[in-house]
This record gives C-alpha cells, structure tokens and sequence, in this order.
C-alpha cells in the first residue's frame, strides 16, 4: 500500500472516530464517577479506561468492587458483560485479509467496541488495519480522559450532586437498549424480562441471598439462552428446513 493511500486511510479513520470520541467523553463522565465512589484515583481510572474500553464491562467490575466480592467475581462479571465481544469479533474476522498477520488482528481487537464496530463493519472490501488505527484514537483518549473528569468531580463536588450524577449511568444503559428495544420484539421481550426477572431475584428468598453480581451472571444466562431458544434467527430456522 502507498505511503499517500496508508495516511488518507489513517485520517478517514481518524474522522470517523472523532464522534465516537465526544461520545465516549460524555458518557464516561458517570463512570468516572462510579469509579471515585470504588476509591478509584484519577490516573487509575484513565489507565482503566484506556486498557479496557468497555462501558458495561467496566461498570460491571466497578460495581463489585463497591461490593467487595473478590476478584473472581469481577472476572466474571467483566466476561459476561463483555461477551458481546466474542460475536463481533468472529464477525468483523470475516471482514479482514485472510493473510493479516496476528499482531493486527490482536491490535483491531483491542479496541473492538459497539461503535467501532460499527464503522469497520461498513467498510468496503477488506478493512484495513491503518484506517482502525486512525479509528481507535480519539475513543480511546475520549474515554479515559472522561473516565479522569469524572473521578476529579466527584472529588470536587459534594455527595448529594454526586449521587445524582451517578444515574446518569442508567441513563446511557437505557439509551443503548431503547433503540433496538423498539425495532426487534425479542430484543423487548428480553429486556423486559429482564427488568422483570432481576427485581423478583432480589426479593425471593434463596436467591435474594446472593450477591448481585451472581444473580446477573445466572439471569444472563437464563435470559439470553430462553431468547436463542424461542426467537432463533430466521437464516438459522431456514437452513434446518
């Protein structure tokens, strides 16, 4: 590839990340702020943010260690909000040069996220590793430098606007689920039961014992395995006819 074509890629890369990046700053703002609460020191959090580049993956870890239930949990945890990853990556791996080297693939991989995805999977032909490159910049210092403005306020402001603040996490929860909600009545059905099924385990006996991070783990996998079960995907019912 020529030196002219490898910077245009770059740069086109690099201006499809610059939404994604004021996105990302926004929205890990409530993170940042979560992560004070977990005793979590700003350059600590931008290093988090930066390596982990998952919102739910991160809140899911933030969350049991306001809990204090061990570093299994939050392994599983992460893993479970993170699985997502495993589909998108096994989808965007069609979409490479079958002779990219694993380095590459490791590097693309690494700041796979919702909206990376997206774009990549957009791309014409190929996608190529220096047009991700130029994609992952700007996320990544969008959320980890929000992720560091978060935890500084939350050590400036008082409790009370803290505390208020931290909904805005639910509220970036609600936005990322709302959409699809509304246009696939699985995805609805699984949301709503969701909610549903999550307030019933932390009131019935036995399993309102355990600790939340246990009864998301078993929840997802009740939910999501029910959702496959009754809703399979229409090219999936057709080949088996």
């Amino acid at each position: 590839m020529r030196e002219a074509s490898r910077k245009t890629l770059f740069l086109r890369g690099l201006k499809s990340g610059l939404p994604i990046g004021l996105g990302y700053f926004a929205v890990s703002l409530a993170v940042g702020i979560m992560a004070r609460r977990a005793g979590v020191h700003w350059w600590q959090g931008a290093l988090m943010s930066a390596l982990t580049n998952a919102s739910a993956g991160e809140y899911a870890g933030l969350q049991v260690m306001l809990e204090d239930s061990g570093i299994i949990m939050m392994i599983l945890m992460t893993v479970v909000a993170s699985a997502r990853y495993f589909l998108m990556s096994s989808a965007l791996s069609q979409h490479l040069d079958p002779k990219l080297s694993t380095m590459h693939r490791l590097l693309i991989a690494f700041d796979l996220t919702d909206e990376t995805f997206g774009v990549e999977i957009a791309e014409q032909g190929y996608v190529q590793p220096v047009f991700c490159y130029g994609l992952f910049i700007l996320p990544i210092l969008g959320w980890s430098s929000g992720t560091a403005v978060g935890i500084l306020m939350g050590e400036l402001l008082p409790e009370s606007i803290v505390n208020a603040l931290s909904v805005a996490l639910y509220g970036m929860f609600i936005a990322i689920i709302i959409p699809p909600a509304k246009k696939n009545k699985a995805v609805a059905i699984g949301v709503i039961a969701s909610f549903a099924l999550s307030f019933l385990a932390s009131r019935l006996p036995g399993i309102s014992d355990l600790s939340s991070g246990v009864r998301t783990i078993i929840l997802t996998v009740i939910i999501t395995a029910a959702i496959s079960f009754l809703f399979p995907r229409k090219e999936e019912k057709e080949a088996r006819q």
